[in-house]
């Protein structure tokens, strides 16, 4: 019943911009984070940015921080991840996750992340 379906992954040049969406559905949205991963070499996922569903308080890595802004709409279901200013090394596929998030913090660990999308791919050139 669970479910994280991400979408608006595409083809941008360097310096342009995408937003990714992912459509929750299935959780008890109070007190549920959602983030954005990205793989790494060895089957690994890197943490991008996350969001407290019911505060929109966020969190961002140091490699995205100023260029990527994650938000949500609760109407909707939805968390957004909007990127600016793409850079090649952004080139991944792009996997929305939630975890409970019961306090303040905002954790960037993948293994504190109980759901997953698919993924969506996010491709930028040079």
């Amino acid at each position: 019943q669970v479910q994280l379906v991400e979408s608006g992954g595409g083809l941008v040049q360097a310096g342009g911009s995408l937003r990714l969406s992912c459509a929750a559905s299935g959780l008890a949205f109070s007190g549920y984070a959602l983030g954005w991963f990205r793989p790494v070499p060895g089957n690994g996922r890197e943490f991008v940015a996350t969001i407290k569903w019911t505060t929109s308080n966020t969190y961002y890595a140091d490699s995205v921080k100023g260029r990527f802004t994650i938000s949500r709409d609760n109407a909707l279901n939805t968390v957004y991840l909007q990127m600016n200013s793409l850079k090649p090394e952004d080139t991944a596929i792009y996997y929305c996750a939630a975890r409970p998030s019961l306090s303040g913090y905002l954790s960037p660990a993948p293994h504190d992340y109980n759901y997953w999308g698919q993924g969506t791919q996010v491709t930028v050139s040079s």
